[in-house]
């Protein structure tokens, strides 16, 4: 059993996990608490990991060191989902696309870019909120 692709589904609290073999047949199904997800991947030889992009999604690629992450936006996923929404069946989606040769992915942001954009945000929020109370 060697697990090369990892489809990892972040929540708030539980994370679902789908590894695949080098032939693309699954081998994991894990469902793992917070705390519990550096730990189960210290296990793991290196291997390709996928996880939709969103904020969460960026601290999460930089803990794992030694390992390829790449980031999809959730839209580009959303076509691999083979049954009804779950978090199991996202992470199985997941490890899908981020295997196809055509998919494009989001450049993982450092914790400065993302207090910059976070900053931005709040800032034309701000600016929205004046504009339309005047």
């Amino acid at each position: 059993m060697q697990i090369s692709v990892v489809g990892l589904d972040i929540a708030k609290q539980v994370f679902q996990v789908h590894a695949t073999d080098t032939e693309g047949r699954p081998v994991a199904q894990v469902k793992l608490r917070r705390a519990q997800v550096l730990d189960y991947f210290r296990a793991l030889p290196p291997c390709l990991v996928g996880i939709e992009a969103c904020a969460p999604a960026h601290p999460w690629a930089r803990e794992l060191l030694g390992y390829t992450v790449r980031l999809m936006p959730p839209a580009y996923v959303k076509p691999y989902v083979k049954r009804k929404k779950t978090d199991a069946a996202d992470a199985e989606a997941i490890a899908e696309a981020v295997t196809r040769p055509t998919m494009r992915f989001v450049p993982v942001k450092s914790a400065e870019q993302q207090a910059a954009l976070m900053l931005h945000c709040e800032r034309c929020s701000q600016a929205t909120a004046l504009s339309c109370s005047a």
